[in-house]
């Protein structure tokens, strides 16, 4: 017999929403689900309780998928009047995707939600996502083959670009809150929530994987679990990182120009640990390509074609021309004409 999960107490909340006390003002995004309504209820009471707490907005975005949108949206705008929130509901127009439609939408999703926010100058927007979504992110990474970035799931908080150097801060206070303990919460105030029938539409990746967490919890990799995990491989990222700022200030301590070049001395370079020489060439092959985010499984094949080099080579990726030789290791913009050959071979041949 399992026991009931309790509902989340006023002074649980103070902790979880720890840190955000002293800002002007919360962009609060509510679906109306039981995971974003409890954050509605638990920051409405948050605020209540301080003499001069953040002011807080609702945001409900209706992407115009399901005709239950609309109906949502007005349930969620009631609930906040109640509560003493103002609401507003957004809604993405225009054509919408064939393909990729819940990445298109997520998109969509937090551009108009951090659109709002700048509007009524706040600069904090902050999602429901729970200790249960944390799981389904690190499953779903695992299955696409992610490197510890992606294993070390959702952060807390982080940045959402906006153009030039503005930018919003994205903040999950429940990442930590299993989803049945909302519900709990909701259940005790005695408030509704609507259900999103995508969530368990087997046509979605998330969604297949959720379903299977319950046989993955009797095998002992349930969500505690892998929250836990992403918690230490995060941890670990963190170190990662620190060693490959010391490397690139110990290597290639200059700023970086735009195109380059940027040079390491081959041997220093080849005497860094694995992780650390693939994060360094990463950023430097970031910093001069101009063909997009450079893919990982293509720069560790670039990495181990350094690594085993017996004589000198160039190579392409991304944009940026790799060329080792028997003393440095240089990374810059490649010519024109080298990354149109790059793009008819697949980025798959080198010359000497």
């Amino acid at each position: 017999m399992t026991t009931a999960e309790p509902a989340v107490r006023d002074e649980e909340a103070d902790t979880l929403f720890y840190g955000l006390e002293g800002l002007r003002g919360l962009l609060l995004a509510v679906s109306g689900g039981s995971d974003s309504t409890a954050l509605l209820v638990l920051a409405a009471r948050w605020a209540k309780k301080r003499k001069r707490g953040p002011k807080l907005l609702a945001v409900t975005v209706d992407h115009g998928l399901r005709p239950e949108a609309k109906r949502e949206a007005a349930a969620v705008k009631r609930l906040a009047r109640r509560l003493g929130v103002p609401h507003r509901t957004l809604r993405w127009s225009g054509r919408k995707p064939k393909t990729g439609l819940q990445e298109a939408a997520r998109i969509a999703r937090y551009s108009l939600l951090a659109q709002a926010a700048l509007r009524v100058g706040y600069d904090h927007i902050l999602t429901a996502h729970t200790l249960d979504d944390q799981a389904e992110t690190v499953l779903l990474r695992l299955a696409r083959g992610s490197g510890l970035t992606g294993l070390a799931g959702m952060a807390h908080a982080s940045a959402v670009p906006i153009g030039g150097d503005t930018a919003v801060f994205l903040v999950r206070p429940l990442l930590r809150v299993p989803k049945s303990r909302l519900v709990a919460t909701l259940k005790a105030a005695g408030i509704g929530h609507s259900e999103d029938p995508t969530n368990r539409d087997p046509r979605f990746a998330r969604a297949r994987w959720r379903s299977l967490m319950p046989a993955l919890a009797q095998e002992g990799l349930d969500a505690r679990g892998l929250t836990r995990l992403a918690m230490r491989v995060r941890r670990a990222e963190a170190t990662i990182e620190f060693a490959v700022g010391a490397a690139r200030a110990a290597l290639a301590p200059a700023p970086w120009p735009e195109r380059g070049p940027i040079v390491f001395e081959a041997a220093r370079f080849g005497d860094l640990p694995a992780e650390v020489a693939l994060r360094l060439l990463g950023r430097a092959v970031a910093q001069t390509g101009n063909e997009g985010p450079v893919e990982l499984a293509k720069l560790e094949e670039l990495y181990e074609v350094l690594r085993q080099a017996r004589r000198p080579l160039r190579r392409t990726l991304a944009g940026a021309l790799i060329t080792l030789m028997s003393d440095r290791l240089t990374v810059e913009r490649a010519p024109a004409r080298r990354r149109r050959i790059a793009r008819a071979a697949g980025n798959s041949r080198f010359t000497k």
